[in-house]
C-alpha cells in the first residue's frame, strides 16, 4: 500500500534501527540519542550546545533534554564559555572518558552487522545517499 511513500519506508526503517542501537546502547544505560550525543561530546569536548544540536541536526530544546539527562548521569559537564556567559561548553566526565571506547565497540558492532547484513558496498551506498537526501530537503 504504501511501497513508494519516502514518510512510510524510512519511518519504518528508523523503528527498525531504533530497536537495534536501543539494545546497543542499553548496557550504558543510555538511548541511542544520548550516546550519539555523548560520543560526539568526547570526539570534540568543549562545543557550545548549539553546535551540537546542529551537529546532531536536532533542535536546542531537544539538545537540552538529552543533555540534561546525561549531565544527570554524570556523563558531561556544562561550563560557561569565555566568550560569552550565556553559552555553555559541553565536557565529558571522567566517567564518560571511561566508556568511551566501550560505546564505540558496541556502535562498531551494530555498524558490522548491519554491513554484513546489506553488504559493505551495500551499506555505503545506502548511507551516502540518505545523507544526500537529507541535505536536498534540509
Amino acid at each position: 500500500m504504501f511501497d513508494g511513500c519516502l514518510y512510510f519506508n524510512t519511518a519504518a526503517l528508523s523503528r527498525m534501527l531504533e530497536r537495534v542501537w536501543t539494545q546497543a546502547f542499553n548496557p550504558f544505560g543510555l538511548s541511542p540519542p544520548q550516546a550519539f550525543l555523548l560520543r560526539a561530546v568526547i570526539a570534540q569536548p568543549g562545543q557550545l550546545q548549539r553546535e551540537l544540536a546542529d551537529a546532531m541536526t536536532i533542535t536546542r530544546p531537544t539538545a537540552t533534554r538529552l543533555l540534561d539527562g546525561l549531565q544527570q548521569r554524570k556523563l558531561i559537564e556544562r561550563r560557561s564559555s569565555g566568550n560569552d556567559g550565556r553559552e555553555l561548553e559541553i565536557h565529558p566526565t571522567a566517567a564518560a572518558l571511561a566508556i568511551a571506547n566501550d560505546l564505540n565497540r558496541a556502535s562498531a558492532a551494530v555498524t558490522r552487522r548491519l554491513q554484513k547484513t546489506l553488504g559493505e558496498r551495500r551499506f555505503g551506498d545506502v548511507v551516502a545517499e540518505m545523507r544526500q537526501v537529507r541535505k536536498m530537503l534540509g
